[in-house]
């Protein structure tokens, strides 16, 4: 295959072989970056979490999210469910009932999202240390 040929739309080129930290930044046609923006993100990661165990209405997530907007949480929503990681079934109730669930594709990032916070918890101490350390040398008023 010629050098810089993609052998599929979701195939980025280079991976096979040895991780290269800024691959997934700069190759042409690979969707890492933007997936990684998407799943990344304050409410995705949220919804994500709060999706982990059961189904749950719009309005449900609205008041466990502290601070998202009606709007952001939409855009969220729609965006997850594009990618596949969320599901929205709408009930042919009166009102209308719309419930957000995690698609198997899903849950096999929030075991992911998981292990990251779990990683945060246990070195969270460390982390607070390593920043106090760092404010006292950038502000030398603080040292005094």
């Amino acid at each position: 295959m010629e050098e810089g040929t993609l052998k599929s739309l979701t195939h980025c080129a280079g991976t096979e072989d040895e991780y290269e930290a800024l691959q997934w930044d700069t190759r042409q046609g690979c969707e890492v970056r933007h997936i990684l923006d998407r799943v990344a993100d304050k409410w995705s990661l949220l919804v994500i979490a709060l999706l982990e165990r059961r189904s749950l209405r719009f309005s449900e997530l609205r008041r466990q999210i502290d601070g998202v907007s009606q709007r952001m949480l939409t855009v969220t929503l729609r965006q997850l469910e594009r990618d596949g990681l969320v599901k929205r079934t709408v009930h042919p109730v009166v009102p209308p009932r719309v419930d957000y669930e995690l698609t198997p594709l899903g849950g096999t990032l929030h075991s992911t999202i998981r292990s990251l916070v779990i990683w945060t918890e246990e070195h969270q101490s460390e982390i607070a240390a390593a920043r106090a350390e760092y404010d006292k040398r950038a502000d030398p008023a603080v040292a005094s």
